[in-house]
């Protein structure tokens, strides 16, 4: 099972889109894929059609172990895709585990549970630094930045890479790639945005960009992924070749670590 956070510390960037779509292309592929909203705001909770003030049972359950996560996931109307919903009730949790020895590891031993259950969890982090992104951090073996190209979002990218030299003092360092998102070629704002990506993140930008697609915004209305309502939109499309690329690095890393345990023993 790989595990992928989908996190920025800035909000508006993409990155319930870009859980989304990503989980569902590869539901598409046939594996079976675990979205988990880490967001209290739960927006990918309610894009997939209920309503966080009334779940049953949520990540927060999970994270305080009441009751097991396999209980908690559900899944979504897209087959293979499964959603272990958020809840209003996430805000609480730096008040209570802040402090709590272990606290930055508990999703990592939940979702260990599920382990034989899923082939990829994707998780829709919160844009503020607390336990929950911790929490991803700890957990994931990949992460994806999507940072919206415009100046204002630059500021989150400098604080994420921040952080991650911060968690990289408690674990191995963690893979990640910066994803420009809704680049509209026709703003100079775009453009220029870009250009400083490129010019200072070169070696972990994407070499390509997720457009500004309206297409997105109407299947948000019905509740699916873009790749339901329209497999050929320009979005959909743009979000398949960045997956061929994780998909690749992933499947360069393990290469390169299979080669050092045939030399190393």
């Amino acid at each position: 099972m790989r595990i992928w956070a989908v996190a920025n510390q800035k909000g508006g960037v993409g990155k319930t889109t870009s859980t989304l779509t990503a989980g569902a292309l590869l539901a598409a592929r046939g594996k079976r894929v675990l979205l988990v909203d880490l967001d209290p705001h739960a927006s990918l909770t309610a894009y997939l059609g209920h309503d966080p003030d009334a779940v049953a049972a949520s990540v927060y359950d999970v994270l305080q172990s009441r009751i097991p996560l396999a209980e908690v996931s559900r899944p979504s109307m897209i087959e293979n895709l499964w959603l272990l919903p958020a809840s209003p009730a996430l805000a609480t949790l730096d008040r209570q585990f802040g402090t709590r020895q272990g606290g930055g590891i508990m999703l990592k031993r939940a979702l260990a549970s599920v382990r034989d259950d899923f082939d990829y969890v994707l998780m829709d982090c919160p844009p503020t630094l607390g336990i929950l992104m911790i929490n991803a951090l700890a957990a994931g073996d990949f992460l994806l930045i999507p940072v919206q190209a415009e100046f204002l979002a630059l500021k989150g990218l400098e604080r994420m890479i921040r952080t991650l030299a911060m968690i990289s003092r408690a674990r191995e360092a963690l893979p990640y790639l910066i994803v420009p998102t809704l680049y509209d070629k026709r703003t100079r704002a775009s453009r220029e945005a870009l250009e400083f990506l490129q010019h200072h993140y070169s070696t972990q930008l994407w070499e390509l960009v997720i457009p500004v697609d309206t297409q997105f915004r109407d299947a948000s209305k019905l509740g699916l992924p873009l790749t339901a309502m329209n497999p050929q939109a320009r979005g959909v499309l743009a979000f398949a070749a960045l997956l061929d690329t994780v998909l690749a690095m992933e499947d360069e890393a393990a290469e390169r670590a299979s080669l050092m345990r045939v030399r190393y023993g």
